[in-house]
């Protein structure tokens, strides 16, 4: 498929699940994209919400942050105390440590701030692409495209890449839309995998984006 086309086909898709995605209320995705756009908090959520439905995240998030809303306050909590918070959520000793360690770095060598840009945030022992890109784009307002398992499991079911990493997605999605539509990206995807796009049985019966897919044998 030419570049062209691929960008006017994303850009129909995107438009078509922008008004989808009202129907399912995601808490954390709502959460991070509210007006509290504190960097530390989308920071936290994220670590929260890796390989743990977003319930369970959002849960321990509002948890954890009635405990400690900063790095400071953060960093004063034992692991124990992390961990009792957090409890609900896949790894929450290992997401305990990394919590409290990346809480040091930050008093340490960032005065208490999270960096802005993408390399210093993928410096944070925990931090992948998916995740500084998140903070990036909703704590900072950067153009950035933060690509899951759903963003990228979708990207390629619908033809419009052809990728065996999310990196190679995110390169590819970059070069295909333009800035505006990349925070759509994420919000958009996430909420339509979660909830039609399946990774398993996806409900092709009831897509509204049905007739772009190629999985279904649609050109």
């Amino acid at each position: 498929m030419k570049e062209n086309r691929r960008r006017k086909i994303l850009i129909k898709i995107i438009s078509k699940l922008e008004s989808e995605k009202k129907k399912f209320e995601n808490p954390l995705i709502s959460k991070i994209a509210s007006n509290d756009k504190d960097p530390y908090k989308v920071l936290i959520s994220c670590i929260l919400s890796l390989r743990t439905r977003d319930k369970e995240a959002y849960k321990a998030s509002e948890r954890l942050f009635s405990l400690a809303k900063n790095p400071r306050e953060m960093a004063k909590l034992s692991e124990k105390d992390i961990e009792n918070a957090i409890k609900g959520v896949n790894y929450y000793k290992t997401k305990a440590k990394r919590i409290k360690e990346i809480s040091e770095v930050l008093l340490k060598e960032y005065n208490g701030n999270v960096p802005k840009n993408i390399d210093e945030l993928l410096k944070l022992k925990g931090v992948g692409r998916k995740t500084a890109n998140i903070v990036l784009s909703y704590a900072f307002g950067k153009d950035a495209i933060a690509v899951d398992t759903h963003v990228h499991r979708i990207s390629n079911r619908l033809g419009v890449v052809k990728t065996k990493y999310a990196f190679e997605t995110e390169k590819e999605l970059m070069k295909i839309l333009s800035k505006r539509y990349w925070k759509s990206v994420n919000q958009t995807f996430v909420t339509f995998g979660q909830n039609i796009c399946l990774p398993r049985n996806p409900k092709c019966n009831i897509c509204k984006i049905r007739k772009y897919c190629k999985r279904v044998g649609v050109k």
